[in-house]
């Protein structure tokens, strides 16, 4: 066989390979729900302060052994009342973020979220 036959005998196979699934040769696979439900997952990330998980962090057990395992930000759902948009907005903050809206800014999360950045509300 010649280098051309093989080349195009290897195309053949890869487009053959990345339209087959586990339902079958040419079966759509739907990403996603059908029934028409929008949501989205989302990273387990403070909204307001950008905290995210410590995927550095180890579990050091009785025997001194080393297992490697995750810290995950407090994160809670709040409704706070935006002067700036005459609304409730309901983010996904920290613990921490949340004390620092309270107690520095107020109850204010329009005066936060200038100060952290602009964070669209």
């Amino acid at each position: 066989m010649t280098m051309m036959t093989l080349l195009k005998l290897l195309l053949v196979a890869i487009a053959f390979v990345s339209t087959t699934n586990a339902f079958g040769a040419h079966t759509p696979v739907l990403s996603g729900v059908s029934n028409g439900n929008k949501m989205q997952m989302r990273a387990r990330v403070c909204d307001l302060l950008g905290k995210r998980p410590n995927r550095q962090a180890r579990h050091i057990t009785f025997s001194a052994k080393r297992n490697k395992r995750v810290q995950f930000v407090n994160l809670h759902k709040k409704r706070y009342f935006s002067e700036k948009l005459g609304r409730e907005v309901r983010i996904r903050i920290s613990c921490k973020a949340i004390k620092t809206i309270n107690n520095k800014y107020q109850g204010d999360v329009d005066l936060a979220a200038k100060k952290f950045g602009d964070v669209d509300l």
